[in-house]
């Protein structure tokens, strides 16, 4: 039976800010289990929460079958080998991020470098 505290599919959507289709895929792939009503779906306070991690976890840059993973911990409340297995992921994924940040910032040098050098160019023009 509905609760109040249930979002229908198109609040789901809005809440996160999530085209339809993504949230169909979330569900297709079982990252999500709607409460389904004939055509309709209700998310409830466990999909709130599971989503706000999926989210969180597609920003870290994590693949969804890492988010999976990193679900199963959340929902089984983990034990010692799931909370190892997280911490290595997590090492691993700080290390690409730190990697993609050099890389990022050396762009951008790169890009002022150019910039400045054009701008230079411009003011010799006249």
């Amino acid at each position: 039976m509905p609760g109040s505290e249930e979002l229908n599919f198109k609040d789901m959507c809005a809440r996160f800010e999530v085209t339809p289709r993504t949230l169909r895929y979330y569900e297709y792939i079982e990252l999500l289990r709607p409460r389904k009503e004939g055509r309709a779906r209700f998310y409830g306070a466990r999909e709130v929460a599971r989503m706000t991690l999926i989210l969180r976890g597609r920003r870290f840059g994590f693949s969804l079958e890492e988010i999976r993973q990193w679900l199963e911990i959340y929902d089984n409340k983990g034990n010692r080998e799931q909370f190892e297995v997280w911490i290595d992921k997590a090492n691993r994924q700080l290390d690409v991020l730190a990697e993609q940040k050099r890389d990022i910032e050396t762009a951008m040098e790169d890009l002022r470098q150019l910039r400045d050098e054009t701008a230079e160019e411009l003011r010799r023009m006249g």
